[in-house]
Parts: C-alpha cells; structure tokens; sequence
C-alpha cells in the first residue's frame, strides 16, 4: 500500500511548512507539498503527502479527513496514479494530429480549401 496522501479543499492560505507539521502528528513526514499555480504563485487548493509508512498514512487519513481548516472540510485520500494526459485538442506527445472528421480542414472543405 502506497504513504502517499491526497489533500483537497485546502484553503490557500495554507503552505507547506504549515501540511507538514498538521501531518506530523502522525507520524514521520517524508514530504508535504502544496500545488501552486505556475503563472500567478497562489495555491491550487490541493497538496500531496508522503509519509514514512503505511500505517501512518492511514492514521492520518482516518483522522483529518474532513476536518475544518479555515472554514473549509478538508478531503484527506491514498493518492491515485497519474493518468496518461488524454488531451481532447488534437496534442500529444506525438505532436498535432488533425481532427477525424473528412469533412474540415485545410483542402477538405474546410478554411482555406473546398471539394469540388
């Protein structure tokens, strides 16, 4: 079983100097990060916790899971592995690939091209 642990809800005032020591309670905290927005700095509403074992992971869990934090109930879980990133645009890894439809794009009938 995975020590890693979901936090949503968070309020955004909340850092993670101040997730650690909430955690730490119950046991040794390996690491505690709270997300931030990448282009304004504040906080996501959300952080990860990892925790020395198992055990402890569930204490914490079991405990703070919806607990009120500045006026916000909190929801404390095992975090889930990332998902592939499914993009619904046309990116990938890959790079661009073009819609799937006949019907639109350049030389198809769409802008710029036409069927004749």
């Amino acid at each position: 079983m995975s020590s890693k642990i979901y936090v949503g809800n968070l309020p955004y005032s909340v850092t993670d100097a101040s997730l650690k020591s909430n955690f730490s309670e119950f046991g040794s905290v390996t690491s505690a990060r709270v997300m931030m927005d990448r282009d304004t700095g504040t906080s996501k509403g959300f952080g990860f916790v990892e925790m020395a074992s198992a055990e402890m992971a569930e204490a914490a869990i079991a405990a703070l899971h919806g607990v009120s934090v500045d006026g916000r109930s909190i929801v404390v879980t095992l975090a889930r592995p990332r998902e592939d990133n499914k993009r619904s645009d046309g990116y990938s890894p890959a790079g661009y690939t073009a819609t799937k439809r006949k019907d639109v794009g350049y030389g198809t009938g769409g802008f710029g091209g036409g069927r004749y």
